[in-house]
């Protein structure tokens, strides 16, 4: 299966955040929308950087509440691993796991149309493994 099937039930939606946003501005948003990490886009939905709460609690704890004044591009990961709809869920969570980090921007043609977590992945595993698990009882019922 592939990250389209959990975009067509999770939806396209992004929350993304400028590069001149403050920390405490994204903290906010993080809050606001109950989510784990912003991507950092400039113009039409260009990834510049992420930045999760892992990022965040980093930086607070080393340089405590002052570090919230900072601008989100001095806490955020530039490198940005991606992937696209076509990508495979195992190819994805295999990342994920690899690179311990939870939020995987989704693109097509280098912009933004989605975000995974792996909370995303993990749901869409436990339904794939539930429905076969019901396709085997149906199977041994018929027998």
């Amino acid at each position: 299966m592939t990250v389209a099937a959990i975009l067509s039930e999770k939806g396209h939606d992004t929350i993304t955040a400028g590069k001149d946003a403050l920390l405490s501005e994204v903290c906010q948003t993080l809050a606001t929308h109950k989510i784990g990490a912003v991507v950092v886009c400039k113009g039409d939905k260009i990834i510049e950087g992420i930045i999760s709460e892992r990022d965040i609690v980093r930086v607070v704890g080393t340089q405590g509440p002052s570090a919230l004044d900072l601008p989100v591009t001095k806490v955020m990961t530039k490198e940005v691993i991606t992937c696209s709809s076509e990508s495979s869920v195992d190819e994805v969570m295999a990342q994920m796991t690899k690179g311990r980090f939870r939020h995987v921007p989704v693109v097509k043609d280098n912009k933004l149309v989605g975000v995974i977590s792996i909370g995303d992945v993990v749901k869409f595993k436990i339904a794939q493994v539930e429905h076969e698990a019901e396709q085997m009882r149906s199977y041994i019922t018929m027998a």
